[in-house]
């Protein structure tokens, strides 16, 4: 019977979302709905000097218009929830509608709710705003130089933070380096384009003083406290309700002031209010992802071992310090610098700078990638300088195997890792000598063929929530689970994480079929309603297997050792007799004596014959704090054409090899894999998200914003070994961020190793036709090497 864990079984989630038959937040209707829109800044920055809403007050079916100065006593700012130590954050008020100024085009200026969604999109057009308009700047790097335009008066020089991450002796290896490399990259702002905007209903009992919230949301426990922040409501009083999430990426992380103006709405008319964003408007207010300027240096000797590494990030922020913002370009990115080669001597420094756009947040991967491709690229361009195979650099610098746990430069402590073996398949998947000799006979026939090879490791699972509070992040990083048994045998497994597409109602309930031995239909994995499920913290940062999964295998565990006391009684026998065999509970030594799982459920729940001192009921809750992160990694290998009079890059073979540790779900695993390397590739070839010098949103539609499509795509061959993690009972690690964090960087190097014999280095993604062309033109035109040229650190 398929249902143990390892096998690859369908998805029990699909059936409902491949015909139609879901429910997503703006499915919900309630009696008496009615509906809010939300006047959105044309401007990036300009003071508000009037707002004049009469005319809107009286159109047909409005109900209520709210003002920034009308609720600005009567709720809070949106809250920053994490504040990483030693940098200093400024966070500046968030006005969940602005009333003195707007610091970015689709700031909220006034709320109009209607009786119908027409009718309140029709009013917001009658809202006459003054504006006094003033400068502005999107560039991050820019907005921090001196004379840039101010955008907050409590922030000078519009630095939100600056972070320092360093270990070993930094300086001392530059100096004594026989090589040094520098380049300056660019990680371009992305926009995340989930399958479903955001939407919200809010619904609220005068009666009892319960509001109800259905929101599109990542982690429905963490938008409950943020909500009753915002709201002034204690947090017993919300409830907060995640059907269906269409897809999120990072972007339904974070609490927006649209959840909470649309509860306040709710609470001060008494009736039930819905808000759902078109992609216009999601495009210009739900977060944005990257958006790095980085100086980078790396150093070594000419027998390719690596000594250090050094970084100068500009990190956009937006306009305001997003939930999570400020710990993305910091604790989630400057620490994994020293990536799968152990840097011994890392010395980063990162400012967080606020810029007139769109906040900025956690976005697959949330600075894990950015790190990543930095580190990767360096290695490339070094092992160019030295004039050494860029996989023979790789290798001379793993940690090797018998080294972990190894505890890195900048002191985060890897659980396991054996790195070589995976690339070693990667490179046996492409056979990479005989790429090679066909690279060569190709540059003698003026085609230009490149090979491009990424070994990643990954920071994810996060957790434990000592470390959580050490690095500022404001809440706990465990997870939880219950077990419960019903007397037919069925089983409801309440989860406090929050699924939104990774599969978990499948392999979550594979790890208690496998535990119990009961075929996987038997078990209903019950999430999202903060009023049903235990406490959790989120799925994010490839952490609900690793934490939330690890809570349930524990209390399934509880649970079944509870069912051997019951079968023990049952069959008189010793506790100490009783073993697990063929799904069923026998006692040793007399393999006709044995009681299933169904039957022990059925006497734990009617409770007629129970041993002393074993209470009724069949069921068992888990809080899963784990003692580390885990930290998947892996190998993949890209390869290209590049035709030189259209700059096209055509990808030939795409080979990902991935370490998460045992595979609960294979086919899962794969599916994970292939979403990621397809938006990393979509970020290395296509994706930008584009402001002009005003601040206005050049790629605010799906016809300018270039997400990829299918056939775009190369097919993608995958492969894994399997390096289990200490740290959790499941051995897993994550894997739905791997592929989004090699595969840009693994495209990069693939299209300058193609172009290296023009002395190309270096194009900043993403690479289209047009700039992949500029570049060869440059790069024949003047024989600079880099599309961005080598700018100092200092």
């Amino acid at each position: 019977m398929p249902t143990l864990f390892g096998s690859a079984i369908k998805r029990r989630e699909d059936p409902r979302l491949i015909t139609g038959a879901a429910t997503y937040v703006d499915d919900v209707k309630l009696p008496g709905l009615i509906y809010a829109a939300i006047l959105r800044s044309p401007y990036a920055h300009a003071r508000i000097t009037a707002v004049n809403v009469s005319e809107a007050r009286k159109a047909p079916g409005v109900i209520a218009v709210y003002t920034g100065a009308d609720i600005k006593d009567r709720v809070a700012p949106v809250p920053c929830a994490w504040n990483p130590p030693n940098c200093d954050l400024k966070v500046p008020a968030h006005p969940l509608l602005a009333f003195e100024k707007v610091r970015y085009v689709g700031d909220g200026v006034a709320m109009v709710v209607a009786d119908s969604r027409a009718a309140a999109r029709d009013a917001i057009d009658l809202i006459d705003v003054d504006y006094d308009t003033l400068d502005g700047g999107v560039d991050p790097e820019k907005m921090a130089q001196a004379g840039a335009p101010q955008l907050h008066d409590s922030v000078p020089g519009n630095i939100a933070f600056t972070w320092v991450v360093a270990g070993g002796d930094a300086e001392r290896a530059f100096q004594s380096a026989e090589v040094t490399v520098q380049q300056r990259i660019v990680q371009q702002r992305l926009l995340p384009t989930a399958m479903e905007p955001r939407a919200a209903v809010a619904s609220y009992n005068k009666g009892s003083g319960q509001l109800t919230l259905w929101a599109t949301s990542q982690n429905p426990h963490i938008h409950r406290f943020l909500c009753s922040v915002m709201l002034k409501l204690p947090e017993h009083r919300i409830r907060v309700i995640t059907p269906e999430v269409g897809g999120g990426f990072g972007s339904k992380i974070p609490a927006y002031p649209d959840e909470a103006l649309v509860s306040f709405a709710a609470m001060d008319l008494g009736r039930p209010v819905k808000w759902t964003e078109d992609r216009s408007e999601n495009y210009k207010v739900t977060i944005h992802g990257r958006d790095h300027v980085q100086y980078v240096e790396l150093c070594g000797n000419r027998d390719g071992t690596i000594t250090g590494l050094r970084t100068k990030v500009y990190a956009g922020m937006g306009a305001y310090a997003s939930t999570a913002g400020p710990g993305i370009p910091t604790i989630l990115h400057g620490l994994i610098y020293p990536g799968a080669y152990g840097v011994p001597n890392v010395h980063g420094t990162i400012y967080g700078v606020y810029t007139s756009s769109a906040p900025v947040d956690a976005y697959r991967g949330a600075g894990r990638p950015e790190a990543s491709y930095l580190l990767e690229r360096m290695v490339d361009i070094f092992a160019r300088k030295i004039g050494m195979d860029p996989v023979e650099v790789r290798r001379k610098n793993f940690i090797p195997p018998e080294k972990f746990p190894f505890t890195t430069s900048t002191g985060l402590t890897y659980d396991s890792g054996n790195y070589e073996p995976a690339l070693d398949r990667a490179l046996q998947m492409l056979d990479y000598k005989a790429f090679r000799r066909q690279q060569e006979e190709a540059r003698k026939q003026g085609r230009f063929l490149g090979v491009g090879v990424v070994s990643y490791i990954e920071i994810c699972g996060l957790g434990p929530s000592q470390v959580a509070g050490a690095v500022g992040f404001g809440g706990g990083l465990y997870d939880s689970a219950v077990v419960r048994v019903y007397p037919t045998g069925v089983v409801r497994v309440y989860i406090g994480a929050s699924p939104h597409g990774q599969g978990e109602e499948t392999t979550f309930a594979q790890i208690v079929a496998d535990e119990f031995g009961y075929p996987v239909e038997n078990i209903e994995i019950v999430h999202g309603d903060t009023e049903t499920t235990p406490q959790g913290w989120g799925t994010y940062g490839s952490r609900s297997t690793a934490v939330c999964g690890s809570a349930v295998k524990v209390a399934a565990q509880r649970v079944k050792e509870k069912a051997k006391k019951i079968a023990a009684h049952l069959m008189e026998a010793n506790e100490q007799d009783i073993h697990w065999k063929d799904d069923a509970f026998q006692v040793r030594g007399s393999p006709g004596q044995g009681k299933s799982f169904a039957e022990v459920a059925l006497m734990a729940n009617v409770a007629w014959n129970m041993p002393a001192g074993v209470e009724p009921g069949l069921e068992a809750s888990a809080f899963f704090d784990p003692t580390n992160f885990v930290y998947p990694f892996g190998s993949h290998v890209c390869t290209v054409e590049v035709d030189p009079e259209t700059g096209e890059v055509k990808i030939l073979r795409y080979i990902a090899v991935d370490d998460c540790g045992p595979h609960i779900n294979p086919m899962i695993v794969e599916g994970q894999i292939h979403g990621g390397v397809v938006q990393g590739l979509g970020e290395g070839l296509q994706e930008i998200c584009i402001y002009d010098e005003a601040g206005q949103l050049i790629t605010g539609t799906m016809m300018d914003y270039a997400v990829p499509r299918a056939s775009q795509m190369p097919h993608i061959e995958t492969d894994h070994t399997v390096t289990p993690s200490p740290v959790n009972p499941l051995g897993v690690k994550g894997c739905g961020e791997a592929g989004t964090i090699s595969s840009a960087a693994c495209l990069v190097n693939a299209v300058c190793d193609a172009l290296a014999p023009l002395g190309i280095t270096h194009i900043d993604k993403p690479l289209t036709p047009a700039r992949v062309w500029a570049a060869i033109q440059q790069a024949r035109g003047s024989g600079n090497g880099s599309s961005t040229g080598k700018e100092s650190l200092t």
